[in-house]
């Protein structure tokens, strides 16, 4: 019996240690889906949408620092993936798409359902080729593979439906793709000059990304030796904020007033992976080190004076040796930023306090008893919006956490797909969504996909009604809140419809135990809390323009008619430093 290129295709995926394909059939992928079935290996996990097809793998590739894989059919399945992908290539991490086209002699005819899929994922790929005949394979398959993994970015094979079909006969034999190790460090002179100028300041302050991942001794050590507060970003939380005393927290848009000051301070900024993309709140006119693995990423946001391409941990490994320990003017930097951060967080904290039980329940609140009542090697993933802020302030971190989510690509209705893909790559593990209530519904239907596949994934539901964090921004620009409002379900009833466990929670002393028996429960789980709607999610640092903004703000929504909007407002603010 001969062999078809999807066959092909589906044996060096499994020899590639690929456990499992996302995605929605159809005609154009019927050769591909058939393999799948014949093989028998490789699970087929149908989701509802394409979209969450690519979030999915996005999230499993996230966890595993494996390759993940989604599949799409022809024209309008291709292009449901586009959004989920932008997020994979943004957050560098390794996916094979294997994007069915139509018929290879009807391109360029204007068939049914025709696009130009190369062209469609040339900007959120590392790798797109079109597959025009067998005779590609299995080469193509193995050059994409490795792209995806060594550049850690989406590969795209694009094959029209009757190439999947045609005979393999004559391939070379399967030949397993697999990650190699990629240490590297800067040259010694450039590691002198760095160690030179830090052993020359007063004030250094570390930016430490998502880059750190692995380094979490070699950077603290930095931070010893150097007397410097630590500043992380996003996506460098779960890798740094953990048994960390240097730590001064967030900075950005979603951040800590401490750690903006922390930048604002310094006399020497050192930024360890990361590419930190808000100028705004970078230190003017100081010297800057930037360690980056990727060389083309130093120098984006601000001017670097020292440049060192390699990976963090190699880079401080051969970095510390050369530091000399800090004088006191030093440590009065550190312990300055850090009596900063202890006030920031005491603050932070009043507002996760449950508020006399008062109604809706503050969204603070509900993120810290999330943190509490998680298991201890959670993985979190919020909604961009909202939720992204509260998870960045209230979420703890211990090393066994993980915090994912499209914190580059920044995209809506993230959370549900991605715990989908990360659930299913780690079946014992406690996968927690922190949902939007637009984010839920945006992609309502593959709740359907845990029922259907039975994933246990936990989901709260911020329900406050309404895109809060749009609303801030309009605020924020001095333009009344518009086109924002949600006239949501009941998401727990939506749950329970489809077979999976859900609670509705109205009060803050209903949430504790609504979350611990949701968490608890043997499958699928959703918790629909209602929060308020107008809380505040100030930056760390507030521009003149945006007090200009809100104050515009206020005097259009009373010329509006709207003032009874302010006064909620201000009470929803307010109230709480007088009770």
């Amino acid at each position: 019996m001969s062999t078809t290129i999807a066959e092909s295709i589906v044996a060096h995926l499994k020899t590639s240690g690929v456990r499992r394909v996302y995605g929605v059939p159809g005609d154009s992928l019927n050769g591909f889906t058939d393999a799948l079935r014949r093989d028998g290996e490789i699970e087929w996990l149908h989701v509802r949408h394409e979209e969450a097809a690519a979030f999915a793998a996005t999230a499993e590739a996230t966890v595993t620092g494996q390759i993940a894989v989604c599949a799409a059919s022809c024209g309008p399945g291709n292009t449901h993936l586009v959004n989920g992908l932008f997020d994979a290539h943004r957050s560098r991490v390794p996916v094979l798409v294997i994007a069915a086209h139509i018929p290879s002699g009807d391109i360029g005819s204007g068939y049914f359902q025709e696009t130009h899929p190369q062209q469609l994922f040339q900007e959120c790929s590392v790798y797109c080729e079109l597959v025009s005949t067998a005779k590609q394979l299995p080469h193509i398959v193995q050059i994409a593979m490795r792209t995806a993994i060594s550049r850690q970015g989406v590969a795209v094979l694009v094959i029209p439906g009757d190439v999947l079909l045609s005979s393999a006969e004559g391939h070379a034999g399967v030949t397993p793709v697999r990650p190699a190790g990629n240490l590297s460090r800067p040259t010694g002179p450039e590691l002198a000059d760095a160690a030179g100028l830090l052993n020359s300041a007063n004030r250094v302050t570390i930016l430490a990304g998502a880059g750190c991942a692995g380094a979490h001794d070699e950077l603290l050590e930095t931070a010893r030796l150097l007397q410097a507060p630590i500043v992380h970003t996003l996506r460098g939380k779960e890798h740094v904020e953990y048994d960390n005393p240097f730590d001064v927290g967030l900075t950005g848009l979603l951040g800590f007033e401490s750690g903006y000051r922390a930048m604002e301070s310094c006399d020497t900024l050192l930024m360890l992976g990361t590419n930190f993309p808000y100028r705004d709140f970078y230190p003017e006119n100081v010297p800057v080190i930037q360690v980056d693995v990727r060389g083309e990423q130093i120098g984006h946001q601000v001017a670097v004076t020292h440049p060192l391409i390699g990976d963090v941990k190699t880079t401080l490994a051969t970095l510390n040796p050369l530091l000399e320990p800090k004088d006191v003017d030093a440590r009065n930097h550190l312990g300055r930023m850090r009596e900063h951060y202890s006030h920031t967080r005491k603050e932070l904290d009043k507002l996760a306090d449950d508020d006399h039980n008062r109604t809706p329940l503050h969204p603070q609140f509900v993120a810290r008893e999330i943190s509490e009542v998680a298991a201890e090697d959670a993985v979190f993933i919020p909604d961009v919006g909202s939720p992204v802020i509260w998870s960045a302030r209230y979420l703890a971190m211990n090393g066994r956490r993980r915090l994912i989510g499209s914190f580059t690509h920044g995209s809506m209705a993230n959370a549900l797909p991605q715990a989908i893909g990360a659930q299913a790559a780690s079946p014992g593990r406690q996968i927690i969504a922190l949902s939007g209530d637009g984010g839920i519904a945006m992609l309502l239907g593959d709740l359907i996909t845990l029922s259907q596949h039975d994933l246990p994934v936990k989901i709260v539901v911020f329900n406050n009604s309404a895109l809060a964090f749009v609303e801030l921004e309009m605020m924020s620009a001095g333009i009344p809140t518009f086109g924002t409002d949600l006239k949501n379900p009941n998401f727990a009833t939506v749950a329970q419809s489809l077979g999976i466990h859900g609670v509705r929670v109205e009060r803050p002393d209903e949430l504790r135990p609504a979350l611990q028996e949701a968490f608890e429960h043997d499958g699928p789980a959703l918790v629909d809390v209602v929060t308020r709607r107008q809380e505040l999610s100030m930056p760390p640092h507030v521009t003149g323009g945006q007090i200009k903004g809100f104050s515009l703000f206020a005097g259009r929504m009373l010329l509006f008619g709207q003032g009874d909007q302010l006064v909620e407002l201000a009470k929803e603010n307010l109230v709480r430093e007088v009770l």
